[in-house]
C-alpha cells in the first residue's frame, strides 16, 4: 500500500519507517525543509535505539522516502496519516490542535480516489469529526475517511513496540476505512496483532485514559515512597509485593523523581481539561497533574537537604538529563526543574547525559555540560542520578569519591543498594528507602 505520513518527528518518523518495513511504499512529508534535507542526507533529528539503521535499510530499497511536497504524496496515497505536533496551548492547558487542523485543511486540497485520513497524533475526544468537517467543507466531492489509529510508543522502546503490539486501537465504522487499515496493519498477522475496531470518539479517548492510568501508577508509587521514607519501609520491596498481585501488575511502579516526556504531561492535562469541558471532572488525575509538579521541584529540597541544608556557592553534579534512558527527550524532564530550582537556591550546576546534550544546551544555558560522569563530579558537593541509564549503574565509586569535594550521592532512581553505597564511605540519599 502507498502511505503518506504528514509530520517526521517522534512519531511520524517511527511509525513511518515500521510501515515502511512492513513493505508499503511510504512517504514522511515536513513543512520544514532542513528536516526533511537531513533526513535526506541520512541524519536522525532524534535518537531512538535501531532508528537510523531501520531508516537507512528502507531508503536503501525504496519504500521509505522524505520530501516536502504534501500534495504529490496525499494524491498517491491509500491512506494518510497525520502525526504533527499537539502541544499543550499555552494559558489553558488544551491540547494545541492548529497544527491537526492545519494538515486537515492541507490534505483536502490534494485528495485523489478513497483515502482514509488517520489521526496517529494524540488528540482529544471531537478532534476527528472536526478534521472531518474541515475536509468536508474543503472538498465535498472528496471520497474520503477519517480515523483514529493512536499510538502507544514508549521511548526509548518504539520500534518494538509498533513491531509487537499489545494492541492497535482503530476507531472507525466505515467499512472501506476498516479494510484499508486492516490492509495497512496485515503485515503483523503473523504475530497475531489484537486489531481492536471501535468507534472514532472511543479510540480517541482510550489514548488518553491509558497514559492517565499510567501516570496515575507512577505518581502513586512516588507518593508511597515519600510514605516508605517516613515509616523506615522499603519502597521497592513494597512495589514488588503489590506488583505481583495480577489485578495491579509490576510495571510503572518505580519511584523517582516524576514523570515527564512528551506524552504524560501534556495528555494528563489535555484529558483533565476535556473532562472539565464536558463537566464530568477527573479529581483523581487532577491530583495527579498536581502532586507531579509538585514532586520534580521537591527533589532540588531532598538534594539541598543532603549538601546540610543550603547549596549557596557549592557546585551539584547531575547525571543525566532526559526523561528517561534510551532517548534525547528533555520535554518536561525532571531535570529542568531541578535544575533551575537549585539555581535559584544559589548553586552552580554541572551535567553529563550520554545523549541529550544537545538538547541540554539549548535549554539550559547556564549548566556546565561535561565529556563523562567522571569530568562531571569533579569538584561537586554532591552527585545526583536523575536518569538511569545503564552507564550510571557501575560507575567506578571510590574514583567518584576522591573527585567530589564530599562524597555525597543522591540517587533518585534507587540505581544502587544502599549498602553497597556506603561501604565505599558516601552519604548516600535515595528514594522511599530509609
Amino acid at each position: 500500500m502507498k502511505i503518506a505520513m504528514i509530520g517526521s518527528g517522534y512519531v511520524g518518523l517511527v511509525s513511518g519507517v515500521c510501515f515502511a518495513d512492513f513493505g508499503h511504499n511510504v512517504t514522511c512529508v515536513d513543512k520544514d525543509p532542513g528536516r526533511i534535507e537531513s533526513l535526506l542526507r541520512g541524519e536522525i533529528p532524534i535518537f531512538e535505539p535501531g532508528l537510523e539503521e531501520l531508516v537507512a535499510k528502507n531508503v536503501r530499497q525504496q519504500r521509505l522516502s522524505f520530501s516536502t511536497d504534501l500534495p504529490a504524496a496525499v494524491a498517491e496515497a491509500d491512506a494518510v496519516f497525520i502525526a504533527v505536533g499537539t502541544p499543550s496551548r499555552r494559558g489553558d492547558g488544551h491540547a494545541d490542535l492548529s497544527y491537526i487542523y492545519a494538515a486537515a485543511r492541507d490534505i483536502a486540497k490534494a485528495l485523489k480516489g478513497f483515502t482514509v485520513v488517520v489521526t496517529k497524533s494524540t488528540v482529544p475526544v471531537g478532534a476527528g469529526d472536526e478534521v472531518e468537517r474541515i475536509i468536508t467543507e474543503a472538498r465535498p466531492d472528496a471520497e474520503f475517511a477519517v480515523a483514529s489509529n493512536p499510538e502507544f510508543l514508549r521511548e526509548g522502546a518504539a520500534i518494538d513496540d509498533f513491531k509487537r503490539p499489545d494492541r492497535i486501537v482503530v476507531g472507525t465504522t466505515d467499512p472501506r476505512a476498516r479494510e484499508v487499515m486492516s490492509e495497512v496493519y496485515r503485515p503483523l498477522n503473523l504475530n497475531q496483532p489484537p486489531l481492536y475496531f471501535v468507534e472514532r470518539r472511543t479510540a480517541e479517548l482510550i489514548k488518553y485514559a491509558a497514559n492517565a492510568f499510567l501516570a496515575t501508577k507512577v505518581t502513586f508509587i512516588n507518593e508511597i515512597a515519600d510514605l516508605c521514607e517516613k515509616v523506615g519501609a522499603d519502597v521497592q520491596d513494597v512495589a514488588r509485593g503489590i506488583g505481583m498481585d495480577n489485578r495491579i501488575g509490576s510495571k510503572f511502579l518505580h519511584a523517582g523523581p516524576g514523570f515527564g516526556g512528551s506524552c504524560f504531561p501534556k495528555d494528563t492535562l489535555a484529558i483533565v481539561k476535556t473532562a472539565q469541558d464536558y463537566d464530568a471532572p477527573l479529581r483523581i488525575v487532577e491530583a495527579v497533574v498536581a502532586v507531579n509538579d509538585q514532586r520534580k521541584r521537591g527533589m532540588a529540597k531532598k538534594v539541598i537537604a543532603a549538601c546540610g541544608g543550603s547549596v549557596r556557592g557549592k557546585t551539584v553534579a547531575l547525571l543525566g538529563l532526559a526523561f528517561k534512558l534510551n532517548t534525547d527527550d528533555m520535554r518536561d524532564a525532571p531535570s529542568i526543574s531541578i535544575v533551575t530550582a537549585l539555581q535559584d537556591a544559589g548553586a552552580k550546576v554541572r551535567a553529563y547525559d550520554p545523549k541529550a546534550m544537545d538538547q541540554a544546551r539549548a535549554i539550559m544555558p547556564h549548566v556546565t555540560l561535561c565529556e563523562d560522569p567522571y569530568h562531571c563530579a569533579e569538584g561537586a558537593e554532591a552527585l545526583v542520578i536523575v536518569t538511569e541509564w545503564d552507564e550510571f549503574r557501575a560507575l567506578d565509586l571510590p574514583r567518584i569519591k576522591k573527585l567530589l569535594a564530599a562524597p555525597n550521592l543522591i540517587d533518585l532512581r534507587n540505581v544502587y543498594r544502599p549498602a553497597d553505597v556506603r561501604r565505599h564511605g558516601f552519604a548516600y540519599v535515595s528514594i522511599g528507602r530509609a
